[in-house]
């Protein structure tokens, strides 16, 4: 049989009445064969209490309650894993071919924007190298005639003719230095001017910058490896400061969750909260698990949240209004795994009745049927009745 919540921590102090009490009662009962009690499994459900009854010295060991009418707060309980926020997670690609020659940062470092990752041999860099300073001397060479031409042109020494084909030749130049220019921003290299002044070997190690700042999660190359320019991933960062929670949301529970609701999350790491918000709900349920994914969004400063940890949220949904109650320590089951309660039907008598229960939060049963508002139960020491009315013939 099992035990109504808060049973197993008065087993103790029950035991210490029995054994105050057990003698009287046996005195009090027939000699012939005892019931049954209603938490053994050889107890029929059509099998009837009597009324039992208690001594002025009994009675101050059990709790007498009132039935109230309240409203009883729910609370969700989903479980699901942390997961790398993805709206603050860049994956690092390399602009350049060519083979690793060493790697800077290791996983669950701090980088910030910029910082060099990795450096690559990169024959792309030579050629984009080349092609910049060769367009670079055209350029020049083009800038120059066409002053020159302007001076010849303005003596009448040449046709307008030369002078316009001087100065398209400037813009073509000027276009190609550009190009190349950009070729080498996208290696990472922001100034190509500096190609020109620090002239690199024609086959140099050139540095893969991080794209945004965060946390190094994930290393996908090693050293040799040989890149394929702007195709393979070579990092992920990610802003751990904010993760997100994935939790499977039950069928049965779906009427009770919403966008934006707050959630208190917890993990067998650590024995502090953490606060989320519900920020997104699957549009269709999982085929197979037959439950909808609910994403919550929440601080992790510390980074104590980690990727794939197991963890428990609390969704904290609208109450259940003015609802009839009992402490769930007054609430028994029988053989057949039937709630009940015992009901003081006079100052020391007490008769067991049969209820029907709802949710249960904070130490309170929401009770369906079988009891009204104002009635008084037994709560703690309810088990104390129990046995009581085991030894009745």
């Amino acid at each position: 049989m099992r035990k109504s919540p808060g049973q197993s921590g008065r087993l103790a102090t029950l035991f210490r009445i029995l054994a105050l009490f057990v003698p009287a009662a046996l005195g009090a009962c027939s000699s012939g064969p005892s019931r049954m009690t209603s938490y053994t499994a050889s107890e029929k459900k059509a099998d009837v209490a009597r009324n039992i009854h208690l001594t002025e010295d009994q009675l101050p060991h059990v709790e007498i309650v009132s039935v109230v009418r309240e409203n009883l707060p729910r609370a969700i309980r989903l479980t699901g894993a942390v997961a790398y926020n993805a709206f603050l997670t860049t994956p690092v690609f390399a602009a350049e071919g060519g083979p690793v020659h060493e790697i800077l940062v290791v996983p669950g470092e701090m980088v910030q924007k910029g910082q060099p990752l990795l450096t690559v041999t990169s024959p792309d860099y030579s050629a984009a190298r080349s092609a910049y300073i060769k367009a670079r001397d055209s350029y020049d060479l083009a800038n120059k005639m066409y002053t020159r031409a302007q001076t010849l042109f303005a003596h009448g020494a040449i046709a307008e003719a030369d002078l316009q084909q001087a100065e398209s030749t400037l813009h073509q130049a000027h276009a190609d230095m550009e190009s190349a220019a950009d070729a080498l921003r996208a290696l990472g290299l922001p100034d190509p001017e500096a190609v020109v002044r620090n002239p690199l070997p024609s086959t140099a190690e050139i540095s893969v910058p991080a794209p945004v700042a965060g946390e190094i999660v994930e290393r996908l190359v090693g050293p040799g490896q040989l890149l394929q320019a702007g195709a393979t991933q070579v990092f992920t960062i990610s802003d751990t400061t904010s993760v997100w929670v994935l939790v499977n949301v039950y069928q049965s529970d779906l009427n009770f969750v919403r966008l934006g609701q707050d959630v208190d999350i917890s993990t067998d790491s650590y024995p502090e909260t953490f606060r989320g918000r519900i920020s997104f709900i699957a549009p269709a349920m999982d085929s197979t698990t037959r439950t909808l994914q609910a994403r919550i969004v929440t601080q992790n400063p510390e980074h104590k949240l980690k990727k794939d940890m197991y963890v428990a949220a609390i969704v904290r949904a609208r109450p259940l209004e003015n609802v009839l109650t009992v402490p769930d320590a007054a609430v028994l089951r029988d053989s057949e795994n039937e709630p009940f309660v015992y009901i003081q039907v006079a100052p020391t008598e007490f008769a067991r009745r049969r209820i029907t229960i709802g949710e249960a939060n904070h130490g309170r049963v929401q009770v369906r049927s079988g009891l009204e508002e104002g009635e008084r139960v037994a709560g703690s020491g309810s088990l104390f009745l129990q046995f009581m009315n085991s030894l009745q013939p």
